[in-house]
């Protein structure tokens, strides 16, 4: 078993919790859409339809159904905002509704907002660039920068709702979701803001993004069984699949949402960074990185390895990504490995990249609150190298007081939070 430092952190001063939890995803939209796919272990994966992918070698994604922008956003204001900013903006209005606070107290400066997003409006970029190239520079749209940059998706939710606290965005890949919420996290801990609207936001299900991908023999080829594409953790894992949407969560200091009233999710414990400082896409082929991400936000937590009971993994359905987070598991938590639950709820909404941490640690959170931990659907086929308890295939209800939720990107970025049950 991993060695925690010998002085752990004092706990903060200043608490924070998940009041509010609005996503949208291959899964549905909204949290209750969601979560009743997560139970009944439905996949959101299918064929891609956005554009024409008979040229690609993979062909599946997982897409957002019956998403119209114009059920959050004017019609004047969506023209300016690329589909990432888009489902961030609908994933905004969705946590404020259920985090059922009056969007009066999200104005002034102590509601902060913080969204993530690995590749930020590529599709329109891609649009502008073959625009540029048929009809010359005087075509390009007006609203071209301000409709694909990634700190664009802050900073439409920040005017939205006047919150004039810290406003930032990550760009740390398949961590930046998580990064966020973290990063508010600490943002909230020490005093520099009383609320924070985190997550992250992807639409990368493009054709030069899927082109990019299928380049680099990192996606799924099960074209014939698109549902079954996304197996973590199973032997016969093949790559992984491109999702898309936006998962934004509310996070407040715990004692002004309890004197509001507010509905708590799950606290926010603990927050771990780290750099493989190895290769531009693989893992640390030691899960040295992944180890040091989760050891951190063990640390930051206080807690001990055995408190954790149960984590939803990065698990992305490559070959190389499940068997090496294994091992950093196996090497952090030792025999305890073997008695906590992990579970990738990519099986079912696929990757969806800079997204994937709010979407995560928004199931995750609800998996405290209601005591039922997520499967691993398409597990069918044991591999020797992955040998940790997967929750295959059906939802499991369980005692679970702390959750772990990991996040690792392109470039050796991870970031690890720890979450924990709330009780009065």
């Amino acid at each position: 078993m991993g060695n925690l430092p010998s002085s752990p952190n004092a706990p903060p001063s200043r608490r924070v919790v998940v009041t509010g939890i609005g996503l949208v995803s291959p899964l549905g939209i909204g949290q209750e859409q969601n979560w009743a796919s997560v139970l009944a272990g439905k996949s959101g994966i299918d064929l891609i339809s956005r554009f024409d992918a008979s040229q690609h070698s993979s062909k599946v994604g997982g897409e957002v159904s019956d998403f119209d922008p114009l059920d959050f956003i004017d019609r004047k204001e969506a023209r300016k905002m690329n589909l990432f900013i888009q489902f961030a903006v609908a994933a905004a209005q969705l946590t404020v509704a259920d985090a059922g606070i009056d969007p009066a107290l999200l104005a002034g400066d102590r509601t902060g907002v913080y969204v993530g997003s690995g590749i930020g409006g590529i599709g329109t970029i891609e649009e502008q660039h073959q625009i540029l190239m048929e009809k010359g520079p005087m075509r390009i749209s007006p609203f071209f920068l301000v409709a694909s940059i990634i700190n664009e998706a802050s900073g439409q939710i920040s005017i939205l709702y006047r919150s004039g606290g810290p406003n930032s965005a990550t760009a740390t890949a398949c961590s930046s979701g998580t990064h966020a919420i973290g990063d508010s996290y600490k943002i909230i801990e020490r005093g520099d803001a009383d609320r924070m609207l985190a997550g992250g936001a992807e639409a990368p299900i493009t054709t030069l993004v899927t082109a990019g991908f299928c380049a680099m023999r990192a996606l799924s080829l099960r074209n014939d069984a698109p549902q079954k594409a996304s197996r973590p953790f199973d032997k016969e894992r093949d790559g992984f699949v491109v999702g898309e949407g936006a998962g934004v969560l509310l996070l407040e200091e715990m004692e002004a949402a309890k004197k509001r009233g507010a509905k708590i999710y799950a606290e926010i414990v603990g927050y771990g960074m780290s750099g493989d400082a190895f290769h531009v896409s693989a893992p640390q082929t030691d899960g040295a990185g992944a180890y040091r991400s989760m050891l951190r936000a063990v640390t930051d937590a206080g807690v001990e390895l055995t408190d954790i009971d149960y984590i939803n993994a990065h698990g992305t359905s490559t070959p190389w990504n499940d068997k090496i987070e294994t091992l950093a598991i196996k090497k952090l938590f030792g025999e305890h490995a073997y008695k906590l639950a992990v579970s990738s709820t990519k099986s079912m909404s696929g990757h969806l990249l800079g997204a994937a941490g709010g979407l995560e640690t928004g199931l995750t959170a609800l998996a405290l609150k209601h005591q039922v931990l997520p499967p691993t659907i398409n597990y069918e086929i044991p591999d020797p190298d992955c040998d940790l308890d997967y929750v295959p295939n059906q939802a499991r209800k369980a005692k679970a007081e702390y959750a772990l939720s990991n996040s690792f990107g392109f470039g050796g970025t991870n970031g690890s939070l720890i979450l924990k049950r709330f009780t009065e």
